[in-house]
């Protein structure tokens, strides 16, 4: 028999749920500098880093590529720039052009690692648009397989990750 579980009201209602708590502390701003908390750019500390410490994967000249702390997808990568700028525009040739190869080369890293079919690319340019840490900017790369968007991001508004962002990074760094 299933077990009840009690309802956002307090009711049963025959609900499985799985629990993202974790979530909620992003949401309330952890780990972000938000307008009132004195949280330090985590992207401009993550370098300062061991690449174990930080989840980082590589390290370039002008950017660097982490494994997203709150992932939509296992393997949700982050290409960040090491300056600590809000915009595209705002970055060298240089600095886009690092950017955009490590993307290319975080793609064919993760396709060896997990056999991803996808990839979701982009960048959200400013907190109206979506982006968590507006001040810094950074690419992301989700990866994609069929059937990935089951029902448990739509009905339970969850994402079942199977593996620890830690053993993803040291498999990603590996064959990097």
């Amino acid at each position: 028999m299933t077990e009840q579980i009690l309802g956002g009201a307090g009711m049963p209602d025959g609900w499985q749920r799985l629990w993202a708590p974790h979530r909620l502390d992003y949401l309330r701003g952890e780990n972000r500098p938000l307008d009132g908390n004195d949280v330090q750019c985590p992207f401009c500390h993550i370098p300062t880093l061991s690449d174990s410490e930080g989840l980082v994967v590589a390290r370039g000249v002008h950017a660097y590529v982490v494994m997203n702390l709150y992932p939509y997808n296992p393997g949700h990568l982050l290409v960040c720039a090491y300056r600590h700028l809000a915009d595209l525009t705002d970055l060298t040739i240089e600095e886009r052009h690092e950017i955009t190869d490590m993307t290319a080369h975080a793609m064919k890293t993760v396709r060896k690692v997990s056999n991803a079919e996808g990839f979701n690319l982009g960048m959200n340019q400013g907190a109206i648009s979506g982006a968590g840490v507006a001040a810094h900017i950074h690419q992301h790369i989700v990866p994609r397989w069929s059937g990935d968007a089951n029902f448990m991001p739509i009905i339970g508004k969850t994402k079942v990750l199977p593996q620890l962002l830690t053993q993803t990074r040291d498999e990603l760094s590996a064959a990097w």
